[in-house]
């Protein structure tokens, strides 16, 4: 059925969807569910301690026994910048005034931590079939010891001199990044988001380029953009966006509901955090531009949202919310995550039907 069978037999898995790994959307629940429907599951760990990555680890083992991709950042920390803190604060304090809250306040903001060391051993114990990079590769010493354990190693690619670099410093398959993904831009070579390839035109190149197999990602939301990625080379697909309203899924009710009534864009931004990615586009995006040069180093530039975001969303408003999302997010559908899977497989089954031409004089 599959016409590049590389992954589904180096992994175990029935059919080739790799659930993404969504920081602060996708749990154990989702994980688990999409592996009973023979895809990849996937645990996103940026965001986590150890205890957190263990403690989830254990609970998606105890629901199945399938293959587990563990996903990373690796993007380099920078010093606080408090200068730009301050001038960043400044420029929202009208927003501050809004809400009555005092520009110096305070509040719980998202941290993305890089893989290091004790991430490293945590892997080396827990020993996941899969490891995935994002924002490039780790340390090679790093990644020596992960490739030690036998996973797989997967990284995202927003170019061709990204995938081939990938591949050059040990990765066993490239997943493919068009401009279309939600979240974050996998993004480690390239600077301006505004020369990223659509999914579609970076899948073939990249195909086309390395040798490895390669994940199609980003504006694929049905079995009919999983039909296209396989026609054009791709190994597997690889969906978050599609899971979104799930009930596994951990966004927010306000988050949710911005997704199924499916009126708002989406555009690339880096004022939630400091880099570059997709999401819904709300009030923040609109009066102070989606992208800013002068923003504080990534993932600091969330710290003077939070207090915003947590004052603008008890009165039932997303105007200071990262709504992450690809361009394709009208397609998701209020299912469960086995459902949607198996409805992905059989759509994109019947798409490759139609691809496929008949017995003469049928």
């Amino acid at each position: 059925m599959w016409p590049d069978r590389r992954l589904i037999e180096r992994l175990g898995i029935e059919h080739p969807i790799l659930l993404a790994p969504m920081a602060g959307a996708g749990g154990p629940a989702m994980a688990i569910a999409v592996a009973r429907a023979g895809g990849l599951a996937a645990l996103p760990c940026a965001m986590l301690d150890a205890e957190g990555i263990a403690r989830d680890v254990v609970t998606v083992r105890a629901g199945t026994p399938a293959a587990l991709n563990l996903n990373f950042f690796c993007h380099t920390p920078q010093a606080d910048d408090a200068p730009r803190q301050r001038a960043w604060r400044e420029r929202l304090a009208p927003c501050y005034r809004e809400l009555g809250l005092d520009p110096a306040t305070e509040a719980a903001a998202a941290n993305r931590s890089p893989f290091d060391a004790t991430t490293c051993a945590l892997v080396e114990s827990l020993r996941p079939e899969v490891v995935s990079f994002h924002f490039g590769l780790p340390a090679a010493d790093l990644l020596a010891r992960v490739r030690a354990t036998g996973a797989l190693v997967l990284a995202s690619a927003t170019s061709v001199a990204e995938a081939r670099w990938l591949v050059r410093h040990g990765c066993d398959a490239v997943i493919a990044q068009g401009v279309e993904a939600g979240g974050h831009r996998g993004m480690f070579l390239e600077v301006d988001p505004a020369t990223q390839a659509g999914t579609l035109a970076l899948l073939p190149a990249i195909v086309d380029a390395v040798d490895v197999p390669v994940i199609a990602a980003g504006g694929i939301g049905d079995g009919r953009g999983i039909a296209a990625a396989l026609a054009l080379g791709a190994a597997a697909v690889q969906l978050g966006t599609a899971y979104l309203r799930t009930p596994e899924s951990l966004v927010s009710p306000l988050h949710r509901a911005a997704l199924a009534a499916a009126e708002a864009p989406t555009a690339l931004t880096n004022l939630f955090s400091g880099r570059p990615a997709r999401g819904l586009v709300n009030r923040l995006m609109r009066e102070y531009g989606p992208l800013s040069d002068d923003l504080p180093p990534f993932p600091t530039a969330g710290r003077a949202l939070a207090p915003l975001k947590q004052a603008a969303e008890a009165l039932g408003r997303t105007d200071f919310s990262s709504l992450w999302a690809g361009e394709a997010y009208a397609l998701a559908r209020d299912e469960d995550a086995t459902r949607v899977t198996r409805r992905l497989v059989d759509e994109t089954r019947a798409a490759l039907a139609r691809l496929t031409p008949g017995p003469a004089g049928a």
